[in-house]
């Protein structure tokens, strides 16, 4: 097993200023994300959007981002408590964020700003579906940073001892998600995005990175500590998987559309 590291969440303190790790996630990963949108539509046909409408999508995500995590979360992961205390839900910085809120929040957002700019969803949707694993990435390397969202108790040489899950070893499950959710699904779709038959069929990216984070999530989700004040809804299934599965239905009923509309088309 492995101590947990000396990592302080706080990444500056300005008196009482503080600015945490977490934080400078989001930041990071939307300005990254951004720029990386910007490169993939840097030959965009016309019709389609261009760099400069990533720019100004970017506002409607970071909206639809914080939204639809926070209200995600309170709906999905602790109603009762936010019933009890309504106000409290509008204290963002005392944490609590759902990525499937999140993906619901942009999801929304993306389709209200394609409409007002009379621009092709599922291209612009497929251009930001390569760019949400940085965010990803980032977001569970700072759940680890925080001691958060730990794994279950395990033996396995690699198993750690986080400051805020008592003196037993386990899984580091915020880096499993980091590497599957994150790193691994970036690599599959840049390189399905380097095949033109694919990238010519629109939606299917869109659909290959929800498909992708639903199976990676669904796997995750069985080294991963429930949340306490949920635990296991039944027969061991958590939450997240719960969640995880509409997702994987959207994800392969998009891939299949793309292969449907070609034949279509070709008859």
């Amino acid at each position: 097993m492995l101590s947990f590291p000396p990592l302080d969440p706080v990444a500056l303190s300005l008196g009482p200023f503080q600015v945490r790790w977490y934080a400078l996630a989001y930041v990071v990963a939307f300005l990254v994300g951004g720029l990386y949108c910007r490169r993939l539509a840097r030959n965009a046909p016309p019709g389609s959007p261009q760099p400069k409408d990533y720019d100004d999508l970017l506002t409607w995500i970071i909206l639809g981002t914080v939204l639809g995590g926070r209200i995600g979360y309170v709906l999905f992961y602790n109603l009762p408590f936010y019933l009890a205390d309504p106000l409290e839900a509008l204290y963002v910085w005392h944490g609590g964020m759902s990525f499937h809120g999140g993906l619901a929040g942009v999801l929304i957002s993306a389709a209200l700003f394609a409409r007002t700019r009379n621009l092709p969803l599922l291209v612009l949707s497929d251009t930001v579906a390569q760019a949400v694993p940085i965010g990803l990435f980032l977001g569970r390397l700072a759940n680890f940073v925080n001691g958060e969202l730990y794994g279950r108790v395990t033996d396995v040489p690699w198993s750690v001892i986080f400051p805020h899950a008592g003196d037993a070893p386990r899984h580091p499950s915020q880096l499993y998600e980091a590497g599957l959710e994150g790193l691994l699904l970036f690599l599959l779709l840049a390189v399905l995005a380097r095949s033109p038959p694919l990238r010519a069929r629109h939606g299917f990216l869109a659909g290959a990175f929800l498909t992708g984070y639903a199976l990676a999530r669904l796997v995750v989700e069985l080294f991963r500590e429930p949340d306490p004040q949920l635990g296991f809804l039944w027969e061991g299934v958590t939450m997240g998987q719960v969640l995880s599965l509409p997702v994987l239905v959207a994800g392969l009923f998009l891939m299949g559309r793309t292969f449907r509309r070609v034949s279509r088309e070709k008859a």
